[in-house]
């Protein structure tokens, strides 16, 4: 039997597979699993602890075509995957040959995450979460969000047939809006940026003992679904870890959840333990730990956010310091990139690989463009983009940058000499 992270507290009575404990991120105190987000001693954020059995290459790719074939190393019942759930993951990894050399590099992927169910990464974090929000006796998915999320827990809540009461600023996007309120759960617009609404959150979640809120007081076992990204990429090439991997960063969960499942893969004995660079992204109107990282500083001041990349604006990132812990180790970096930047790199990815994708995702590719320029990000080793939402979500950000190239009346030489011919 593999140990990582093995706890010292009792079992508990709660069905969580691998799991076996909360360990303090800071103190590495230990309590048993319960819904709980912060530590007793020392206030520091929880994360979930491990015991690992047995479990082979042929084990996980004789499993379902979702994220529950990695269900031996999620915090999740060994039966998840019989009930009802929206069954993410298991998204392309395209090999982007037209984008590296626009980008000037040798080896390029982009792990294409818009074929999740509502079309983002959150799908995965939000099935994980509701798995172990049953498993501990919740009857309300919620959350708050800047939109990617809200659409996965309500979806996912409707699927479940739970209901969902989600909180969103009241400045979001309408596509987002429009494709939370679809699935006919609580929907409720807060004026205020993201953080006004994290904090109403966390007052709900201490008010109603029913509500597991995703992000809140089951965020331990919801940010463990992020490890899945970093698992399916090694699956996917052949059971080995890329060189370099850029992540947009938000709260920064993404990003140290998948080096946290590298880490995982090479303990384990599932992929050679190979050296690996992680780099975060982040859009300059909402860039904290892009600004921490480069004055060399541990701690990461908030900011107000201001930029297009809305999915991105969490002026106060809970795992701020945790990604600057995780590229430091790696030898990777932090960069942030001006609004005009995002929207180049949308348009860039959408021309060169036939991928659109939201704010985020231009967040991405243009940052992967200026770590190349700057000599950050090596153009020699195997790179992989984590694209994480569609562009369908965003359309505002190139509304009025893509349109027709003409408007002719129905006649072929109308249409010749619109095309110059």
């Amino acid at each position: 039997m593999t140990t990582v992270d093995a706890p010292a507290t009792a079992a508990t009575t709660f069905d969580l597979g691998p799991a076996r404990a909360l360990s303090c991120r800071e103190c590495g105190h230990q309590v048993p699993l319960a819904a709980e987000f912060a530590c007793g001693e020392c206030f520091g954020p929880l994360e979930v602890a491990y015991e690992f059995g047995p479990i082979t290459r042929a084990t996980i790719e004789s499993g379902p075509k979702s994220i529950w074939r990695y269900r031996d190393l999620l915090p999740v019942p060994s039966d998840v995957d019989r009930h009802p759930n929206t069954e993410p993951g298991l998204t392309r990894l395209v090999r982007a040959d037209r984008l590296a050399a626009a980008l000037g590099v040798k080896r390029l992927w982009v792990k294409d995450d818009t074929g999740n169910p509502t079309h983002s990464f959150k799908d995965r974090v939000v099935a994980v979460a509701l798995a172990a929000a049953r498993q501990l006796g919740f009857t309300v998915l919620a959350c708050p969000s800047t939109g990617n999320l809200a659409n996965a827990v309500a979806a996912a809540a409707a699927r479940a047939g739970w209901r969902s009461v989600v909180l969103i600023p009241s400045s979001l996007e309408r596509a987002k809006v429009l494709t939370t309120a679809v699935y006919d759960g609580a929907l409720i617009a807060v004026d205020g940026n993201y953080d006004d609404v994290n904090r109403l959150a966390t007052e709900l979640a201490a008010e109603h003992e029913d509500w597991a809120f995703v992000n809140v007081n089951v965020r331990p076992y919801y940010a463990e679904g992020s490890k899945t990204l970093g698992f399916e990429v090694a699956e996917q090439l052949g059971w080995r870890l890329p060189e370099q991997v850029v992540v947009p960063v938000a709260s920064g969960s993404q990003l140290t959840k998948v080096d946290k499942g590298f880490r995982e893969l090479g303990e384990l004995g599932l992929v050679e333990p190979t050296p690996y660079r992680v780099f975060g992204a982040q859009a300059t109107g909402c860039s904290p730990v892009a600004a921490a990282y480069k004055a060399g500083q541990d701690v990461v001041a908030p900011v107000r956010p201001d930029t297009i990349a809305r999915s991105l604006a969490i002026g106060a990132p809970a795992d701020g310091p945790y990604v600057l812990d995780a590229v430091r180790r790696t030898g990777g970096a932090v960069e942030d990139v001006s609004d005009e930047e995002v929207v180049e790199g949308i348009r860039l990815l959408a021309r060169t690989e036939g991928i659109f994708a939201e704010t985020a995702g231009g967040v991405t590719v243009a940052t992967a463009k200026k770590l190349i320029d700057t000599g950050k990000l090596d153009p020699d080793a195997e790179t992989v983009l984590l694209i994480t939402g569609d562009g369908l979500k965003t359309l505002d950000a190139v509304a009025d940058r893509v349109g027709p190239k003409a408007t002719v009346p129905p006649s072929s030489k109308a249409v010749r000499e619109a095309l110059g011919f």
